[in-house]
């Protein structure tokens, strides 16, 4: 019988796990993966920063639901280059199978180049994290990796594979066909919890529902939108959970989030953590019941204790919820709350139309986002990756019906902007991948442009070029003064040129009438294309907390 390396058995079992592509930067430790993945037809996808591995994994999970993201690295800066996109994905629940190198296992510790303790570094920022030291076992160690990235709430699982344990042959039997499921079991709450929420909520008159991140990864929508039709709960998003809800919803808010917040009844948390995007809960008033749906029990009671708490797959609880409702005769109906919500909602945005029209130069930022709204198709992925543009542009961009929204989540990573793209470009080649920028993260992983452009993907990235670290700009100025502004101001650079260098299309920006036309001549370029924006350089602090 023929003999194959441990590569190729680290390959097979990807593919039995349905793993498309990989996303990597080559390195002799690594190789041998390579090698397999090419036998089983699985695309490799080189970057220029390891750094944009994880974080393509990251998305490639993120719009492939029930699928695993995978990027390969090489030891020492590799894996160390990798940590800030395994964080991320870490704290945004994606499920990525990270594969790292490592020096030759007969010379553990002997100081092999770039030999260092990865599975330590990896441990506090995965759900798993292990090395393979026997060649016959790569397949069994992938295929646990995965099963802990998938389980309870998702998230990364690391695999360290030494070089020889990689390179050595073994057995052509130790190869197996068997599939690794990659969508974990839907768990169901006890039936209990389910009536003693609607008891709650029964005696509620200012109820509001947040959903989060893991209505994504329950693929909870249908059911979430059934008992919003039930109940006319008003509901917010956060997180993942944006575009979960249609944007055409009568029951989706928007702008009166804070007002609800601070005069809700109930609360139900459905995927939503009480993380500093929720004031840790501090905002929500004291005699407030708390409704948490959750697929992982160490989820629950963080930062605030529930009342009642639904523990499993979302779709699971919200069914439950449904079902209770429908055999119990139980009806709700919050309309006239809602309606008054909704007036609030069309007052805010009244307050902003004047921006969105502005003519003034340099341009207005809500300007440029209206702009980009009125570009966004219904079947277009769209990702933001900046600060202060990409928090204007969440409310005033649409989350397109038949795409995605995707940002960094809450770790708040900048720089997630082209990983992102080119793996929902790789995924979904027939949609239009647009980037929303702000100049500071442009820079950190602006130079996978040239990816976009050796692998021929027309991504568009919309700079708003402000010459500034704006989001840490305004507070500076206002606790120190203007005068003692550091470490804060950029230039105007032209990163239009910059990417035309690269072999993609530039547009230059100054005047509001012009940006339009601009993204229209990007998307017809057929080319990566960068659209850089001059924006107005604004010190005005208006509050909020970064913490």
């Amino acid at each position: 019988m023929s003999h194959v390396h441990g590569g190729k058995l680290a390959a097979r079992a990807l593919k039995n796990a349905g793993v498309e592509c990989i996303f990597t930067l080559c390195g002799g430790h690594v190789m041998p993966i390579y090698d397999g993945c090419l036998d089983e037809g699985i695309r490799i996808i080189d970057v220029r920063h390891e750094q944009a591995t994880t974080h393509a994994a990251d998305a490639w999970a993120r719009v492939n639901p029930g699928k695993i993201g995978v990027a390969v690295v090489t030891a020492g800066p590799g894996v160390t280059d990798c940590v800030t996109g395994v964080a991320n994905a870490w704290r945004a629940n994606s499920p990525i199978l990270v594969f790292g190198g490592q020096g030759p296992l007969g010379n553990l510790r002997r100081g092999s180049l770039q030999e260092m303790d990865h599975v330590s570094v990896m441990k506090p920022i995965t759900k798993w994290a292990d090395a393979c030291y026997d060649t016959t076992r790569i397949g069994e160690y992938v295929e646990t990796g995965i099963k802990h990235a998938i389980s309870g709430s998702p998230g990364p699982a690391y695999l360290e594979i030494p070089m020889d344990v990689l390179m050595n042959t073994t057995d052509g039997s130790t190869m197996n066909d068997r599939p690794i499921s990659t969508v974990p079991p839907a768990i169901t709450p006890d039936e209990s919890s389910a009536v003693a929420a609607l008891e709650i909520l029964q005696k509620a008159e200012r109820p509001m529902l947040m959903a989060g991140t893991s209505v994504k990864w329950s693929n909870a929508q249908s059911q979430l939108n059934e008992f919003l039709e039930r109940t006319n709960i008003p509901a917010y998003a956060n997180g993942m959970g944006r575009g979960t809800i249609p944007r055409e919803s009568k029951h989706l808010f928007n702008r009166t989030r804070r007002a609800a917040t601070s005069e809700c009844d109930v609360m139900i948390l459905a995927g939503t953590v009480l993380d500093f995007r929720m004031g840790f809960g501090k905002k929500i008033p004291p005699s407030t019941k708390i409704i948490q749906l959750d697929m992982d029990y160490t989820l629950i009671g963080h930062n605030r204790p529930s009342d009642v708490a639904l523990v499993g797959n979302l779709a699971c609880s919200f069914d439950l919820l449904n079902q209770t409702m429908e055999e119990q005769g139980i009806s709700l109906d919050f309309s006239d709350y809602s309606a008054k919500l909704r007036a609030g909602e069309e007052a805010a945005e009244s307050e902003l139309a004047e921006r969105y029209s502005s003519n003034e130069t340099p341009i207005d930022s809500l300007r440029l986002c209206k702009e980009i709204a009125d570009a966004v198709t219904d079947d277009m992925i769209v990702i933001g990756d900046g600060g202060d543009i990409v928090a204007q542009a969440s409310k005033v961009v649409p989350i397109p019906r038949k795409g995605y929204w995707m940002d960094p989540g809450p770790l708040g990573t900048l720089g997630v902007g082209m990983p992102f793209a080119i793996a929902a470009q790789i995924a979904h080649p027939v949609k239009r991948v647009m980037i929303i920028y702000g100049d500071g993260s442009f820079g950190l992983n602006g130079f996978e442009y040239d990816t976009a452009v050796r692998f021929g993907l027309p991504i568009v990235g919309i700079v708003g070029n402000d010459a500034a670290w704006g989001q840490m700009m305004r507070p500076q100025a206002h606790f120190f003064g203007e005068e003692r502004l550091v470490a804060t101001k950029l230039a105007y650079t032209r990163y239009d040129k910059i990417v035309e260098a690269m072999g993609g299309h530039g547009e230059h920006v100054t005047q509001p009438e012009e940006i339009a036309p601009a993204i229209r001549r990007a998307f017809d370029s057929g080319k990566p294309a960068c659209v850089n924006v001059e924006m107005k350089q604004d010190t005005t602090y208006a509050g909020g907390s970064y913490i």
